[in-house]
């Protein structure tokens, strides 16, 4: 088989200065989570990166240049997995026909929400309604911290709202009294038709599908995809019934005309970065398979 000429290559020296720099970023993305992992420490807003999406900081260390990129002295690294020797003997390259060879349907799956996503008009009228309706009439929550109306006023903020969400993951989280109070059912398998783009949820996903796209996806947008997750958890939690003030700093009270607009105007900036990261993922997976029967077969 004829390879097709990379779209750049980069000497021994340059990618492994690439490989420092990004494992540089990384840690430091993490030191403090790992510091206080080690100090056996719980952060309820930036824990959530890595239990919920349960992948481990050395995930994040690991450097890929991106599909159609080759990486001359790289015989070594031509030997790991998902990388295949190049057009050369003792470069390497992404082998993205192995991994589509036996992830297929993983990447079709994604390529499937993100293309169906990424030109959806964006909505941004559901507030963050979805962390109260986790709550809605229930004693037991899943937070340590205290919910700053109480339970009643809590409780009366959600009957008076109309909840509007349209991600499954934080769907399924409802109570059972709030969610056929939800103006649409989201499930697993209508995903792709219910995904928005100006749902923090959704965005914050991008760092858990630039994480299963493995190799296809170059280590910057994994991190620019990880410090956008990062940021949003925190207007998430800011904007949830909890008192989160020792963690997450002020509160946005989205139970006030006021906060509402806060959160809509912070909403609209997170949709802008995710559209971007989008479109950079999408690019990534069209990189690796270019011609239009490829992308066919994957969304």
């Amino acid at each position: 088989m004829t390879l097709p000429a990379p779209a750049a290559v980069l000497t021994g020296d340059q990618w492994r200065l690439c490989e420092a720099a990004h494992r540089d970023r990384a840690d430091g993305l993490t030191a403090a989570h790992r510091a206080r992992a080690a100090r056996g420490e719980k952060h309820p807003v930036e824990d959530f990166l890595f239990t919920y999406y349960s992948y481990k900081p050395a995930v994040l260390r690991t450097w890929h240049p991106g599909v159609g990129v080759e990486l001359e002295d790289a015989a070594e690294r031509a030997q790991k997995r998902w990388y295949t020797t190049g057009s050369t003997p003792g470069t390497a390259r992404v082998d993205a026909e192995a991994y589509r060879a036996q992830k297929g349907q993983l990447v079709e799956a994604v390529t499937r929400v993100l293309r169906a996503t990424v030109d959806r008009p964006a909505r941004f009228g559901c507030f963050g309604l979805h962390e109260w309706a986790m709550v809605y009439r229930r004693r037991e929550h899943r937070h340590p911290a205290p919910l700053r109306l109480g339970q009643a006023r809590t409780d009366a903020v959600v009957e008076a709202s109309e909840l509007r969400c349209t991600h499954y993951d934080a769907f399924r989280f409802f109570t059972p009294e709030a969610a056929p109070r939800n103006t649409v059912t989201p499930t697993r398998a209508s995903q792709a038709e219910t995904e928005q783009p100006g749902c923090l949820h959704a965005n914050m996903d991008l760092y858990k599908w630039a994480v299963k796209l493995g190799p296809l996806v170059p280590g910057d947008l994994l991190l620019d995809a990880f410090e956008l997750a990062r940021d949003i958890r925190y207007l998430d939690m800011q904007a949830s019934p909890y008192d989160m003030r020792a963690w997450a700093g002020a509160p946005v009270r989205i139970e006030t005309p006021e906060g509402k607009a806060e959160y809509v105007r912070r909403q609209r900036v997170f949709a802008d970065r995710a559209d971007t990261l989008r479109r950079r993922l999408l690019a990534a997976l069209d990189t690796a398979w270019p011609t239009s029967e490829d992308r066919a077969k994957f969304g």
